[in-house]
């Protein structure tokens, strides 16, 4: 079987010469370019370092805002100890495919209540070591995959259900070290994944308010930092720890309202409306005809009664003895 020419065999030595000779020598190489993502972005946005896999390093950069060029080729965005102090709506678009984000130590003060919109596959959230004192409605709402969410080191006073929205595969949520005095109602029903759960730090009230947050810890195991959760009662200095609270310790509270109950009420209350207008018209009506007949009654007894005009002046009956009824 015959071995396949190579070009030193078809050709002369002279012309194998003469064409090495003639081909060019100083022929530039084109630069290499950082491979693009969709429509022309970079994969790596600029002031990053990207590693295979997908992961975006951003940290310590002093950003102020969260780098442009985000791709679906981005699965991790670090993005911790910046000065991101604020994130607009549509912050993370392009990242349809994160699924780590981290934002710890920004200074983060404002989240506006589309900044997570696109983020339908997010499964690690830390906001953790911000300034955030409140989260609008609807905030994480967006973010279905959640799994691992933490708020700790912020200024949270109140922790509204309409804020987390339902997080079905919510895992581990993280509130220590914030303003927490209670979780707002149906916070907890809305996360029903949950298994961990960091308290401490916060200045819980003990009362009524607390009765969720106490009956999700005796239906779940203890957290490890369970037994260093306390609560104070208002104008006492002493202490007691949540796990101490048994559901017989909140009998004195009223229950909650069922869905029977808020279906009668949103019957009744129009009715009731209606009613109670109806009945403040009808005492305004007689007030009113009341004042106008007295008014009427006073005006005819201050009136002096006038005389007919038709009628003659009346002369009383003459006395047969006077002069003037003599004749003459």
């Amino acid at each position: 079987m015959r071995k396949p020419a190579t070009l030193s065999q078809l050709l002369p030595s002279w012309q194998l010469l003469l064409l090495l000779s003639l081909s060019p020598t100083n022929a530039q190489v084109p630069p290499l370019t950082a491979p693009s993502g969709p429509n022309g972005a970079p994969a790596c946005p600029e002031a990053c370092t990207c590693a295979p896999g997908g992961q975006t390093n951003c940290s310590a950069r002093s950003l102020p805002s969260v780098p442009a060029g985000l791709s679906r080729r981005v699965r991790a965005l670090l993005l911790d100890h910046n000065r991101v102090y604020t994130l607009p709506p549509g912050a993370f678009v392009g990242a349809d495919a994160l699924l780590h984000l981290d934002l710890r130590e920004n200074g983060l003060r404002t989240v506006h209540a589309r900044a997570f919109w696109g983020l339908c596959s997010l499964q690690w959230l830390d906001l953790g070591s911000n300034q955030l004192e409140a989260l609008a409605p609807g905030t994480l709402a967006p973010l279905r995959a959640l799994r691992v969410l933490s708020l700790a080191g912020n200024r949270l006073a109140r922790l509204e259900p309409a804020a987390l929205g339902a997080l079905p595969l919510l895992r581990a949520l993280s509130l220590q070290d914030n303003a927490l005095a209670a979780l707002g109602p149906g916070v907890l029903a809305a996360l029903p994944a949950l298994n961990s759960l960091r308290l401490r730090g916060n200045p819980w009230a003990c009362g009524c308010s607390l009765r969720p947050l106490c009956a999700w810890l005796h239906q779940h195991a203890h957290p490890p930092d369970a037994e260093t959760v306390f609560c104070s009662f208002p104008g006492r200095l002493t202490l007691s720890p949540l796990i101490a609270f048994t559901d017989a310790a909140f009998r004195h509270c009223a229950q909650p309202l069922t869905l029977r109950d808020l279906a009668v009420v949103s019957m009744l209350g129009p009715f009731s409306f209606l009613a109670s207008l109806a009945a403040c018209l009808a005492l305004g009506s007689a007030v009113t005809t009341c004042r106008a007949y007295r008014r009427r009654r006073r005006h005819v007894a201050r009136s002096p009664r006038r005389r007919p005009p038709d009628a003659k002046p009346t002369t009383p009956p003459l006395d047969p003895g006077s002069p003037a009824a003599t004749p003459v």
